[in-house]
């Protein structure tokens, strides 16, 4: 492959596409509507595209990294008439796993393939190119990209037909969300009795309650830092999309209600753009009542 296209330079997009120009020995073509993004990656040697048509006629590999399923859709819509047989599209977004998989049959028709390769951890790690990645697709195309998400991440593993990468991202998610919840509630008992946040956390070092998102977020919660690394609104889109999963499947998960309540009342409360871990002043304010 001669050229990589990067569509989305967010906070998540900017960072991994930056990896890719540092280590890529062709071409990068970035897109996106923030042109000061755009322009930082310009200066780390990065060429721009004026549209996402162009990004399309000029790579060989795409990659797309969007909030949303009606961003990947609008994004879509202008690759796909401009695709060719060869090209390999990577939809790096966490959106709705039917959604992913309708837009791959349309990629099919052009002779083009996509994958589904959702990320997981947040920004410190795309910038350290430390990501997990999750793909969903055709076997043999993994194959092909597995060298450009090398450089974005430490970790991959293919997880079966397009759409079960995301699948898998979404129960990552909501995994983690209902450890959050468990912390947040234990915290709030804790804090109730008397037990300083420091000594809860040490004590649960020493049995099995261990886990990688008190570890990580205790000095957060103790300071009462609420500075976004992933936001509570990007977590509560997660938690949506499990919850039309599990519509779909059939399937009834009384935890998911649980921690849905808790964000829904987290985003009621005008908590959306902070940090994830905010969720612990809904679970503290809740108690109270």
């Amino acid at each position: 492959m001669n050229t990589i296209g990067f569509i989305g330079l967010g906070l998540m997009g900017e960072a991994m596409s930056k990896n890719i120009v540092n280590k890529f020995s062709g071409n990068v073509v970035v897109y996106d509507l923030n042109p000061e993004a755009v322009n930082r990656l310009v200066a780390s040697g990065a060429q721009v595209a004026d549209s996402i048509e162009e990004v399309a006629q000029r790579a060989d590999v795409i990659i797309s990294m969007v909030p949303r399923s009606e961003h990947v859709r609008a994004v879509y819509q202008q690759l796909i008439t401009h695709l060719r047989p060869g090209q390999i599209t990577i939809d790096m977004s966490t959106i709705d796993p039917s959604v992913s998989m309708e837009i791959a049959r349309e990629v099919a028709k052009t002779g083009a393939v996509m994958l589904d390769a959702p990320v997981v951890k947040s920004v410190p790690a795309a910038v350290k190119a430390e990501l997990g990645i999750y793909i969903g697709g055709d076997h043999a195309a993994w194959e092909k990209v597995k060298p450009v998400l090398a450089m974005m991440g430490n970790n991959q593993i293919h997880m079966g037909e397009n759409g079960r990468g995301l699948v898998m991202k979404i129960l990552h998610n909501l995994m983690v969300a209902g450890i959050q919840n468990s912390v947040n509630e234990m915290l709030t008992t804790a804090d109730h009795f008397g037990i300083d946040k420091t000594d809860f956390h040490t004590a649960i070092s020493y049995g099995g309650a261990t886990n990688w998102y008190l570890d990580s977020k205790i000095n957060s919660l103790i300071a009462e830092d609420y500075r976004t690394a992933f936001s509570l609104q990007n977590m509560a889109k997660d938690v949506n999309i499990m919850k039309t999963l599990l519509k779909e499947s059939g399937l009834t998960l009384p935890g998911v209600d649980v921690v849905k309540h808790v964000y829904d009342r987290g985003l009621d409360l005008g908590l959306g753009g902070e940090d994830f871990c905010a969720t612990f002043k809904v679970v503290k304010d809740s108690s109270n009542k």
